[in-house]
């Protein structure tokens, strides 16, 4: 299996690629424990996007004992270290998110969130629910992986733990958009950046992929109908702006099902709160309506945007209505690089039991804005305990999402693997 990573790339290198994977693997394998563990510590104290302090402690304190130059208080709570190769090259990242959810977990296990805290002035239960914590003990054993490797790897390494994947609290900046605003990707500046994420879609063993777009571009659309308030009993004196909002609803659904050429990429437009009146018979002045949308193509993106305007819009006038349309811009499209994931495609062939192209999803990932600035390859890494059917297993963000750490060990082979693949592509 070990010449599948080599002879579609590599001319002439086949003994030296085959044994740094050796190599890779082994190390991999020594570090697991302590990557289950810490896993098992960090989801035990989950923290929320801007406030992951302890979580920020405990990195740096692990990336300074390796050795390993470290900056931390990046976009707030933020984490970045740099490990220097014995021989010049180029700069590759590698990510972690590292925030947790405001849910409260679920799962029965000895190391399961009791942590509860105020967020956007509500008490709420915290959970690992989307598997950042993870993603973060990945990374430290890649860390650790290549901290032993330093002398003959050429080029660097930048490991970036990125606070508030999720979403920065309201009124607040972070998440990957703002590491980027504050030099993450300079100085060195970085070439090519990878990142994964764990997820229960797919089994133990598995790796799925996709060159091109990944994930959806997100976006939030605010709708106010203004209408006319009046007596249930006699609409006629005014202007129901629930008729109205309803009309909306089912206008914007036309937009991805008939507007658009779904044959280009998948699209959503979705409503999902809907408030308005205080009474069963009196028909309020206004509705106000918030919903997300979805693109997997930047021009459809900004035609959606402007269909969602139009559609509101002219229904609301038709019915002596106004309709008042806020779209705020979210995450762009995870966009893996073709020739990058091609490159990278035969290491996660070698390291997972099976490596797959998958279709593209309509979640969303903060990932984005890196690949915004540099080439870059997301992919999942299958967490689903082999015994359990895709349909029994509980989703991410789920308060019964859970994790089989039998998985982590390939994660950390996994992006170890494209860090040394990609460095050792540099190479004339």
């Amino acid at each position: 299996m070990k010449s599948l990573i080599v002879l579609p790339l590599f001319t002439g290198a086949l003994m030296t690629i085959t044994a740094e994977a050796s190599r890779i693997d082994d190390a991999a394998r020594r570090v697991e424990a302590n990557v289950i563990a810490t896993r098992r510590d960090i989801h035990q104290y989950p923290e929320l996007g801007n406030r992951e302090t302890r979580t920020a402690t405990l990195v740096a304190e692990r990336l300074r004992a390796l050795g390993i130059e470290t900056h931390t208080g990046i976009a707030l709570t933020g984490v970045i270290g740099i490990l220097k190769g014995g021989r010049p090259g180029r700069v590759v990242a590698l990510r972690a998110d590292m925030d947790a959810l405001p849910v409260t977990e679920q799962v029965d296990l000895p190391f399961a969130s009791k942590v509860r805290t105020t967020y956007n002035g509500e008490e709420v239960g915290v959970m690992h629910a989307c598997g950042h914590d993870a993603h973060v003990a990945i990374l430290l054993g890649v860390a650790e992986v290549l901290a032993g490797m330093r002398e003959s790897m050429p080029g660097t390494v930048k490991f970036l733990f990125q606070p508030a994947e999720e979403g920065a609290p309201k009124g607040e900046e972070g998440g990957a958009e703002l590491m980027v605003k504050e030099g993450a990707l300079d100085n060195p500046k970085v070439d090519a950046v990878f990142g994964l994420h764990v997820t229960s879609r797919f089994p133990v063993g598995m790796i799925a992929y996709k060159p091109g777009g990944m994930m959806a571009s997100v976006d939030t659309l605010r709708i106010k109908v203004r209408g006319k308030q009046t007596h249930g009993a006699y609409p006629w004196l005014g202007v129901d702006p629930i008729v109205v909002a309803s009309q909306i609803v089912l206008g914007l659904q036309t937009i991805p099902s008939r507007q658009l050429d779904s044959t280009v990429a998948p699209s959503i437009v979705t409503i999902g709160t809907i408030r308005g009146g205080v009474r069963n018979n009196i028909i309020p002045d206004e509705v106000e309506m918030t919903g997300t949308l979805r693109a997997l193509d930047p021009v459809m993106r900004q035609e959606i945007h402007a269909r969602v305007r139009k559609t509101a819009e002219n229904i609301a006038e038709s019915a002596g209505a106004t309709a008042v349309v806020e779209i705020e811009t979210g995450y762009p499209i995870v966009n893996n690089d073709p020739a990058l994931t091609a490159k990278v495609a035969p290491l996660f062939a070698r390291v997972a039991e099976r490596a797959q192209v998958v279709n593209a999803v309509l979640g969303a990932e903060d990932f984005s804005f890196f690949q915004e600035k540099v080439p870059g390859v997301f992919f999942w890494i299958g967490t689903r305990p082999k015994s359990q059917t895709p349909e029994k297993a509980a989703s991410n963000h789920s308060p019964l999402f859970f994790i089989d750490e039998s998985g982590l060990l390939l994660g950390v082979r996994a992006l170890a693997g494209v860090a040394m693949e990609y460095l050792g592509l540099s190479q004339p």
